[in-house]
């Protein structure tokens, strides 16, 4: 059975390919403020099954989109560079990075907190300090 995230009106739903194993919580000035919890998806491996009523936000000319339900509000999925590709949690390079260097792939996150029901003991949730570290 899929797993659908779903923002609080029902105009916006995401079918999942799997139960994550993982996900994210950040604290930047966005994150904190929302209160998603992210599991990343790549391009093509989820199902936007409905979202007429969507919107974007951008505080990064269109690097970091996040995607909100425009009847609800809800924060429903986002897409960005895949910062974890080059970046560790604490913003440190990986090895063979510089600092400042951009991921050359992109990385979709779906909310969470939308998925009515969601196992969470089998959801490992790491902590991010995107406040400190970029």
């Amino acid at each position: 059975m899929p797993l659908i995230a779903s923002c609080h009106c029902g105009a916006t739903k995401i079918e999942l390919p799997r139960q994550p194993a993982s996900a994210k919580a950040c604290n930047c000035s966005f994150c904190a403020r929302t209160g998603a919890v992210w599991a990343y998806f790549r391009p093509g491996e989820f199902k936007l099954l409905s979202d007429a009523e969507a919107r974007t936000y951008s505080a990064s000319d269109g690097l970091n989109r996040h995607h909100f339900c425009g009847r609800c509000g809800m924060h429903t999925w986002g897409d960005s560079p895949d910062w974890a590709s080059v970046y560790n949690a604490d913003g440190t390079p990986k090895p063979g990075f510089d600092a400042g260097a951009l991921p050359a792939e992109r990385i979709h996150g779906v909310n969470l907190k939308l998925i009515d029901d969601l196992d969470w003991s089998g959801v490992a949730v790491e902590q991010v300090d995107g406040r400190n570290s970029w």
